[in-house]
């Protein structure tokens, strides 16, 4: 090739090879329930399921339809009249059609057809640029000649483009263009088809009474200065964290509606979606990321179930994840237009590296919600200092509640899962004179966790569970959900010669039988030998840290376990849950008011529907059963059980996004109230 200058395949050409396979696999998955819902849809159902993946639900009307500008050139098809047509196999025509993989593609395209007859033209010069359009391999590059030199310079650039494997890149750009968006219009369509066909979906929640303005927002308050907490305060506080991601995760493992919303929020939220320094952000619906999103669901989960100086790292560990994990949601979410992300550039972990344009002041000039949500996002931001911009935020939201509702869902839940973390090192640190941050000393948990991190993050790439959760909602079809998790299960055992739950179940018993050895050596010091001083101490044993040795160790030790399951499994038997569930039913009934009544059998209803509960209807039912609540720090909730309750263990929670119990949050809060309890759908009944 002389005089030209290849120019590696472009983001547009990648995007389209990833597209392609992507609707490929979706469709050949749900091909007969795509065809059948198709044909059963009126022209009403077939018209929502179309505008339903539009910008703000706009699509052209006709083929001609002017209103959107040159999308009427671009993809002329993908119109209402000819789509939603009674009839019409129109759509499962684009579905069935497998774009060209060689050079008919330019020989086909409309876009040569809209140049020649209907002045389509690119905003940018692309003179002397040329793209190719041949295998996959050099589908979509680039070819741009020098000065000095012309394709008439090339023999063999000539032949390709008298053959249309060779185009103008004007055209190029049009053409990838054009494909980018069919393809991403059909794979969003697939998932409208399927939500509004699917029997396990088709009956919507009821809607429930709104919650007045002043009950739906909720504000957050950084730790009172004057609340004092002894230790058995705190080893409650502890407990109540411990047994609230324990909940978490089994909730992840039996209803599928919590599983999808996890995997949904993970999928959504991954840094490939900022721009990166010249703009560019991958496409949302790539699907090669899903089962990634999935391995992130499960491990977030796991990974946050786990003495002075000890307690400080690791309380610091869990800080750095909160943040993180808050940053990575506002980052794509209200926050997305002050980052951007270094392109070819990971973490420790394998995740696209991300961070701040410039000066939160700067950036977010004159909204200082997201100022002070930009200020917690920085690395620079210690606990003491996101106290202070906490208690900002909340000043904020207490004078003026509206702009919280702003606040994405998973932004608002993360914000929540930082501000606990950093309320209790706040409460923690007087009770126990909790010493600061060391980076040599107390070293155990922080280095164990690290190294199963790094372990796992290596894997997240290998699995693949498109089978079951493409689209991310099909986990809301019976056996998906049990079916992915007991694959990535397996993958894991496969890997790494254990459970997932094993895995951090080990680290965290390892780490405790470390710390009690420091200790006695240490108790060690100050005795005589006579009292089984220093003579008395026996070594703590080394590991081999070797990949395979360390794998060969799990397999070995595997054989001599216990046959319960790990307190973190993520696919627990079916035994296990019915004998969990039977055990915590309790025989005690309660007469109450039908809107009571109506509060908990939509808490425990099992339906994918069962609606949703306002917050200050929740309240409600639990003061008429004589629960005392006690507003806490923050959004945090707790209530006291009076002494008719046969259980006398409070009940503490945060009040949900935009005061409503709904979704995922509904088994979650039934759990909650049945582990505690005892109470389930027959509890109640209207006096």
């Amino acid at each position: 090739m002389s005089g030209g200058t290849s120019i590696p395949l472009s983001e547009n050409g990648q995007v389209v090879l990833e597209l392609r396979r992507d609707l490929s696999r979706k469709y050949k998955l749900h091909k007969t329930k795509i065809e059948t819902y198709w044909r059963s849809f009126n022209q009403a159902q077939r018209r929502k399921c179309i505008k339903a993946g539009a910008a703000n639900g706009v699509v052209l009307q006709h083929p001609n339809d002017p209103s959107l500008g040159n999308v009427c050139k671009i993809t002329p098809e993908w119109n209402l009249r000819e789509l939603t047509e009674p009839g019409s196999d129109s759509l499962l025509d684009l579905l069935e059609f497998e774009p060209p993989r060689t050079s008919t593609i330019s020989t086909t395209s409309p876009s040569r057809e809209m140049m020649a007859t209907r002045n389509l033209r690119h905003i940018e010069d692309f003179r002397g640029g040329f793209t190719l359009f041949l295998d996959e391999k050099d589908y979509g590059k680039h070819i741009r000649f020098t000065a000095g030199h012309s394709i008439r310079d090339d023999p063999q650039m000539q032949m390709l483009l008298r053959t249309r494997g060779l185009v103008p890149q004007e055209m190029g750009e049009f053409i990838l263009t054009r494909q980018i968006y069919l393809l991403q219009s059909l794979i969003i369509v697939i998932d409208d088809i399927l939500e509004q066909g699917s029997q396990t979906k088709a009956n919507k929640a009821p809607k429930s009474q709104e919650a007045t303005p002043n009950s739906a927002l909720s504000k957050i308050t950084p730790p009172s200065a004057s609340r004092k907490l002894n230790l058995d305060d705190m080893i409650s506080v502890s407990r109540n964290q411990r047994d609230s991601a324990d909940l978490y995760l089994n909730s992840l493992s039996t209803e599928p509606v919590v599983l999808a919303h996890a995997v949904n929020f993970a999928f959504f939220s991954r840094p490939e979606l900022v721009p990166d320094e010249k703009g560019r952000s991958l496409p949302v619906h790539t699907y090669k990321y899903i089962s990634g999103a999935f391995f992130d669901a499960i491990h977030t989960a796991a990974a946050r179930a786990p003495v002075l100086q000890e307690i400080a790292n690791v309380c610091n560990l869990e800080y750095n994840r909160a943040q993180a994990h808050f940053k990575r949601h506002v980052q794509t979410a209200t926050g997305l237009k002050f980052f951007k992300r270094f392109s070819n550039s990971h973490d420790n972990a394998g995740n696209a590296r991300v961070g701040l344009k410039g000066d939160p002041t700067k950036l977010a000039k004159g909204d200082r919600q997201m100022q002070f949500m930009l200020r917690l996002c920085q690395t620079e931001t210690t606990v003491s200092k996101a106290v202070e911009w906490v208690n900002k935020l909340a000043s904020l939201h207490e004078n003026n509640p509206i702009v919280r509702d702003e606040l994405e869902e998973r932004e608002y839940d993360a914000l929540v899962d930082l501000y606990d973390i950093v309320s209790f090192i706040q409460d923690v640190t007087p009770v126990i004179s909790m010493p600061s941050l060391s980076r040599k000393s107390g070293q155990q948990f922080i280095t164990k966790s690290q190294e199963l991190e790094a372990e796992l993050s290596q894997l997240k790439q290998g699995i693949d569970l498109l089978d079951f959760a493409l689209p991310i909602d099909n986990l809301l079809e019976p056996g998906m959900a049990d079916g992915a998790l007991k694959k990535l299960d397996h993958y894991i055992v496969e890997k790494t010669g254990t459970k997932l739950g094993f895995l951090y179940q080990d680290t965290i018993e390892y780490c405790l039988a470390s710390i009690q050895r420091e200790c006695q050596k240490e108790l060690d010091k100050i005795k005589p030998p006579s009292q089984g001083g220093e003579a008395g101490y026996i070594p703590f044993p080394e590991t081999d840290d070797r990949p395979e040795v360390r794998v060969q160790q799990r397999r070995q030790k595997e054989k001599t376990r216990p046959t319960q399951a790990s307190i973190f499994e993520i696919a627990p038997t079916k035994t296990k849950l019915v004998t969990d569930e039977l055990a915590a039913l309790s025989l005690q009934t309660f007469k109450v008011s039908a809107a009571t009544a109506g509060v908990f059998s939509t808490l425990f209803d099992k339906s994918q529907a069962r609606g949703s509960v306002p917050w200050t209807s929740f309240e409600s039912a639990l003061a008429e059963l004589k629960f005392s609540v006690v507003p806490k720090f923050g959004s945090v909730y707790t209530f006291y059980p009076p002494e008719t309750v046969a259980v006398n263990k409070s009940f503490t929670v945060h009040r949900p996004h935009k005061s409503q119990i709904e979704g995922y949050l509904l088994p979650i809060f039934a759990k909650r109230l049945n582990r505690l309890y005892g109470w389930g759908e027959k509890t109640f009944v209207v006096a």
